[in-house]
């Protein structure tokens, strides 16, 4: 099952209020919204990609504890992009410094920022042109290191700030860069 995408502009523009009641009246639903206002429903991935989301953001969590520069999240959390897109990866990270300038209302609502660093990784329900489209818009808005895991292909496709994608293929780790220096993804549990 692939996300659905609906339009709903024809008859409702739902405001940022209204779009945060719905995913709080709905838990169970995970939503984004694109830059043009259309939603999207995610459907829920199998236990093999949820095993190895919790894996990626065991890394990430366990690392952010020990930095403390910043904070992780997953992907029940949302984010508004400056392009107005409301987006929750599979897990991301923001400064500490960057999380303190928000009001204790931003902290509790959907983030008003674009990350400093997101990991996307492909699902059998995720459609890679797809998923690369959001890498890439996430890429435009400022975000500064985003990977996109591919557990099919057994490759890595890494989106920095003004710099072409690279891709790896079936690297055993990846290095957080001078984003998320000294972090260290082990993709030998995610493959």
């Amino acid at each position: 099952m692939e996300a659905l995408t609906v339009d709903f502009k024809s008859v409702i523009e739902l405001t940022d209020e209204q779009f945060y009641q719905l995913c709080s009246s709905n838990p169970d639903v995970r939503f984004e919204r694109n830059a043009t206002g259309e939603l999207i429903i995610m459907p829920p991935v199998g236990g093999e990609s949820g095993n190895r989301n919790g894996r990626v953001n065991q890394q990430l969590f366990n690392w952010s504890d020990i930095d403390n520069t910043g904070i992780a999240f997953d992907s029940s959390t949302g984010f508004k992009l400056p392009n107005g897109a409301e987006r929750s990866p599979d897990a991301f990270w923001v400064k500490l410094s960057r999380w303190n300038a928000l009001t204790s209302e931003q902290q509790t609502r959907f983030l008003p920022l674009a990350p400093d660093f997101v990991i996307e990784l492909l699902s059998p329900s995720d459609s890679l042109k797809v998923t690369q489209k959001k890498m890439e818009e996430y890429q435009s808005n400022g975000v500064g290191l985003g990977w996109l895991i591919n557990r099919k292909l057994r490759q890595v496709e890494i989106y920095r700030v003004g710099k072409e994608v690279e891709v790896l293929d079936n690297p055993s780790s990846l290095l957080g860069e001078d984003i998320l220096p000294g972090f260290v993804l082990n993709l030998d549990v995610i493959w």
